[in-house]
């Protein structure tokens, strides 16, 4: 499926720049949140530099284009917003998160993994999200410890 991240940068009043569709595209392609350096590692060998990769991060949330969905060992891990285009295989991330202990892989979890969390009293109008983060060993890492 083809996306069309010029037209959704242009519609979010941002330059469409080769370094923002790049991040756009990691973003979109990858199957968890992703951290600045992860995001780094799967571009590869690039003429941009790190701080400008961060730089887009921040303005593509700040645009509302990504999200900030875990920021597990003091590390913000990013996620595109799905509620435009036709972003349909990106992961909606109103649903908790798995932080590895041993590894440190964030891993999206199904909605199913927790209760929802309704406020209805005074606190109704306040609560706009969120965050349900679980801890523990990923099963790979539990595979790993089982090896003999």
């Amino acid at each position: 499926m083809s996306h069309d991240f010029k037209e959704t940068l242009r519609e979010h009043g941002l330059r469409a720049t080769a370094p923002r569709i790049a991040v756009l595209r990691e973003l979109c392609d990858a199957d968890t949140p992703l951290s600045h350096t992860e995001v780094l590692a799967r571009l590869g060998q690039v003429e941009w530099d790190p701080a400008t990769i961060y730089r887009n991060l921040v303005k593509l949330t700040e645009a509302g284009l990504t999200q900030v969905v875990s920021r597990a060992e003091g590390m913000a891990r990013y996620a595109l917003v799905t509620d435009h285009g036709d972003h349909s295989h990106a992961h909606d991330h109103e649903h908790p998160h798995f932080v590895c202990d041993d590894c440190g892989k964030v891993s999206c979890l199904p909605v199913a993994m927790t209760t929802a969390i309704e406020a209805d009293d005074r606190w109704a109008a306040s609560v706009r999200h969120a965050t349900v983060q679980l801890r523990g060993a990923c099963p790979d890492c539990i595979e790993l410890a089982e090896l003999p």
